[in-house]
C-alpha cells in the first residue's frame, strides 16, 4: 500500500453535509470540457512528478452485457482507437504510456464502460471511483503535483486508501495455469475426449475455445496474458435440451457451436430467448451457463502466470471442488506421513481414506507387508490410520499411499532364519507344490514347499502327499528379499540336506 493517497474531485469539501454526502451543485457527468481536461492534467502532474512515462494496466474490466454508467454507452467502451477491437493490448500487465494512460482516465470519468487501474508497482497508482472521484496514489509526496491540481480549481483530500484499492481473498489460494494445470487439462480432454476452455482476457469478456488433444498447445498459445480460464465439459449435442434448459427468467450465458466449429456466446435474459432459440436449434451443440458462481459449476480453473512462471495477476476464479483439491494436494510431498479415515473399500481391493478433506487411495501391495485375503482382514471403515504419502500427482489428482511403509519390515528378520526347521500346517494347495506357514500367527509368512523330482524319477502330485491343514516340518532354504518369497523344502528325520527341490512363495 503506498504511504500518500489523494482523492481528486471537482466537488468542494466545504459542500458536504454531516454525513459527508457531497450537496453541491457540480454534476456527476463529465462536462467533456475543461472540468474533465483538468482531472487529466493533474494526473499528468502527479506522472511527471514521480518521473515516470509508463504506467502498466490492472484488473481491466468492461462492462458487458448491461451498461451501468450515467452517460450513454458508446461502442468499443471508450477503448476505441488505443486498443484493436478485439482488445489486444488491454490486458492485465500491459504497459502503456502515460498519454494512452490518460485516454483510459478520460473513458473513467465518462464512464464509458472501460475500467482499470494504472500503476508503477510501488511507486504510483490512479483509478476513477464512481461520480468521477478520482484517487491517485504515490510513494513519496508531490508537492508540486498537489499545487498543480489546486490551481486547477480540483480539490485534493488526503486519505489513509483508495476504497477501490484490491482486496484479494487471503483465504483462497489461487490456481495458477502452470505445467500442472496443463498436465491436468491434457488429461481430462483425453478422458472426455472434448471439453471447453473458458478464456476471460477481461473483466466481463471472455472467449471459448473447444479442446481436442491435437490443439491445447495451439489454443494455449493464443490466450491473452494472465487470463482467467476454466475448464466445462462439453456442449450438449441434443440442442432441444439446451432450449428446455432455459430459465423462466433471469439471465445466462448461452454458447452454441455452428457446422464450421465456429463457436458463439452471449448474455441474455427471458426477453431475448425467443430471438436466440432459431440459432440454438440450427446448431451442432449448444450449452447454458448461468451467471450465478454458486450455480456455476466448470471443472476446474486457473489464471495464467507470465512467462517467468510468476503469477502477478491479482484477481481471482471462483474455487471449484478440483482447486480446493489442487490447493490440497499442494501441500503434500512424496514421503510425508499422514492421518486419515478409512471411508471405503472397494471391491476391487483399492482402499480409500479421507485425509483432510481429498480422498486418497491403498492398493492391495501397499497395505500389508503380512499376508491378507481381503483389504478387510487389514483395515475396516471407519478406522484412523496413519500412512505415508508415494505420489502426488497432480494430473489426474491422485495421491497413493502406503499403510506398510510406516511399518517395520520384517522381511530382513525372516533372512536371517534361512537354514531354520520350522513346523506348520499346509494353507494351500498347487500344481507345483504347497504353501506351509512358518509363522504360528494367522497373517504368518508362507514359504514353498516344490514337490517334484529329478527328470528320471515319478512325479507325484502334490495332493496325493498333503491335504491341507496338515502339519509339515520343513527347512527354510532361501529368503528372497527382492520378490518376496519364501522357499521351503522337505525336511527329512535326522538329515539336515535341502530335502527335496525348492521352490519360491508369494507372501
Amino acid at each position: 500500500m503506498l504511504p500518500h493517497v489523494y482523492r481528486v474531485t471537482k466537488y468542494d469539501t466545504a459542500d458536504r453535509d454531516q454525513h459527508g454526502r457531497y450537496i453541491g451543485a457540480e454534476s456527476e457527468i463529465s462536462d467533456h470540457g475543461p472540468v474533465e481536461a483538468a482531472y487529466l492534467m493533474a494526473v499528468a502532474a502527479f506522472a511527471e512528478d514521480m518521473g515516470i512515462d509508463q504506467l502498466a494496466i490492472r484488473e481491466p474490466e468492461i462492462s458487458g452485457f448491461v451498461h451501468f454508467g450515467v452517460e450513454p454507452a458508446v461502442d468499443g467502451h471508450g477503448l476505441a482507437g488505443l486498443f484493436p477491437h478485439d482488445l489486444a493490448g488491454f490486458h492485465d500487465g500491459a504497459p502503456v504510456p502515460v498519454v494512452v494512460g490518460l485516454e483510459l482516465v478520460r473513458a473513467m470519468l465518462r464512464d464509458n464502460g472501460a475500467w482499470c487501474r494504472l500503476e508503477v508497482e510501488g511507486a504510483f497508482t490512479v483509478h476513477v471511483g464512481w461520480d468521477q472521484y478520482l484517487y491517485v496514489g504515490s510513494s513519496r509526496p508531490c508537492e508540486a503535483a498537489l499545487a498543480r491540481t489546486r490551481s486547477l480549481g480540483l480539490f485534493a483530500e488526503r486519505l489513509d486508501a483508495s476504497p477501490y484499492d484490491f482486496a484479494p481473498d487471503q483465504l483462497h489460494v489461487q490456481r495458477p495455469a502452470d505445467a500442472d494445470f496443463w498436465a491436468r487439462l491434457n488429461w481430462t480432454v483425453s478422458t472426455r475426449r472434448a471439453t471447453f476452455l473458458e478464456e476471460t482476457y477481461v473483466g466481463n469478456a471472455s472467449r471459448w475455445h473447444r479442446l481436442t488433444r491435437d490443439n491445447i498447445a495451439a489454443v494455449r498459445a493464443r490466450l491473452a496474458p494472465r487470463a482467467q480460464l476454466a475448464v466445462w465439459p462439453d456442449l450438449l449435442t441434443e440442442v432441444d435440451a439446451v432450449v428446455a434448459a432455459l430459465p423462466d427468467e433471469g439471465t445466462v450465458e448461452i454458447l452454441w457451436e455452428d457446422a464450421n466449429g465456429r463457436i458463439t456466446n452471449t448474455i441474455a435474459d427471458e426477453t431475448q430467448f425467443e430471438a436466440l432459440i432459431p440459432r440454438i436449434t440450427d446448431a451442432c451443440a449448444a450449452a447454458v451457463v448461468p451467471l450465478d458462481a454458486d450455480e456455476c459449476h466448470p471443472l476446474f480453473t486457473a489464471v495464467l502466470p507470465d512467462n517467468d512462471g510468476i503469477l502477478r495477476a491479482r484477481w481471482q476464479t471462483e474455487p471449484t471442488p478440483s482447486d480446493r483439491d489442487w490447493a490440497f494436494l499442494k501441500t503434500l510431498r512424496r514421503g510425508q506421513v499422514v492421518t486419515g479415515t478409512v471411508t471405503a473399500i472397494a471391491d476391487f481391493g483399492v482402499t480409500f481414506v479421507d485425509i483432510g478433506g481429498f480422498t486418497a487411495m491403498i492398493n492391495i501391495p501397499e497395505l500389508s507387508w503380512r499376508p491378507f485375503d481381503h483389504p478387510s482382514d487389514v483395515v475396516s471403515v471407519g478406522q484412523e490410520i496413519t500412512a505415508e504419502v508415494l505420489d502426488v500427482d497432480m494430473g489426474r489428482e491422485r495421491v497413493p499411499l502406503s499403510l506398510k511403509a510406516v511399518q517395520e519390515d520384517p522381511w530382513p528378520q525372516l533372512a536371517q532364519r534361512v537354514g531354520e526347521m520350522v513346523t506348520g500346517p499346509v494353507t494351500k494347495i498347487v500344481p507345483f507344490g504347497v504353501f506351509v506357514r512358518i509363522e504360528d500367527r494367522e497373517d504368518g509368512f508362507e514359504g514353498l514347499v516344490h514337490i517334484g523330482e529329478p527328470a528320471e524319477t515319478p512325479v507325484e502330485r502334490p495332493e496325493d502327499v498333503v491335504c491341507v491343514g496338515d502339519i509339515l516340518t520343513v527347512k527354510i532354504v532361501d529368503v528372497d528379499l527382492t520378490r518376496c518369497r519364501i522357499a521351503l523344502s522337505r525336511a527329512q528325520a535326522g538329515d539336515d540336506s535341502d530335502g527335496g527341490a525348492a521352490g519360491a512363495a508369494g507372501s
